[in-house]
């Protein structure tokens, strides 16, 4: 029970709490470039999470087992970026030769997500202290993490994306056009989401 307590609690504060773009604002250039469009965003966003999900693990794996136990740690930042700059090529590589309907509907979105830092920050995140219980990341709690984290992305990214597309059609003031609106349309966002903050989800489910 206490274990389900724990991953119920990351997953909601992946998703609600301490989602990735409207809490701590990681992974920006690719929410606004991409949200233009709600079809734009929704293949963005399931890129990120499957991409999310496979690095968690290897991560995970790499830095408990190789880094931490030659004490080269240090290294970490590097060696994440590494590892995800290959993943996201054998994912591609993969998709390409298996799946080319899949491939071509993630288009362009799937390389990009080498440079999305929310992608690192969430590895980072999983080698890290849970703050829900007070022990490191689990196996099991680092891929509930990226997985979830990937759906608070999607989510922020999907928001976005219909906000953006029905203001085209409002009568919005010129200088206010493009980015300027964007950018205050995602404050509103985020001041909406830090109501999430104060929600106790260990309490809720009888943690």
């Amino acid at each position: 029970m206490e274990h389900l307590t724990s991953l119920i609690g990351i997953s909601m504060g992946a998703v609600l709490i301490n989602n990735f773009v409207l809490s701590r604002f990681i992974g920006l250039c690719p929410f606004f470039g991409v949200s233009k469009k709600l079809s734009n965003a929704i293949g963005m966003g399931m890129a990120v999470v499957f991409v999310m999900a496979i690095a968690s693990s290897f991560t995970w794996v790499i830095n408990k087992y190789i880094l931490v136990s030659f004490g080269v740690d240090y290294l970490q930042t590097i060696v994440f970026i590494l590892v995800i700059a290959a993943l996201v090529q054998l994912v591609e590589m993969a998709l390409q030769k298996y799946s080319p309907a899949l491939y071509e509907a993630l288009g362009i979105y799937l390389p990009l997500i080498t440079t999305n830092c929310a992608v690192l920050g969430v590895a980072i995140i999983n080698t890290g202290i849970n703050q829900l219980t007070g022990n490191p990341y689990s196996f099991v709690e680092s891929i509930v993490n990226g997985v979830t984290s990937g759906i608070g992305f999607m989510l922020a990214l999907i928001l976005m994306a219909g906000l953006r597309e029905k203001l085209e059609l409002a009568d919005i003031p010129k200088t206010l056009e493009g980015l300027p609106i964007a950018f205050i349309t995602a404050g509103l966002m985020a001041l909406a989401f830090l109501g999430f903050a104060g929600l106790n989800f260990f309490k809720s489910v009888g943690g």
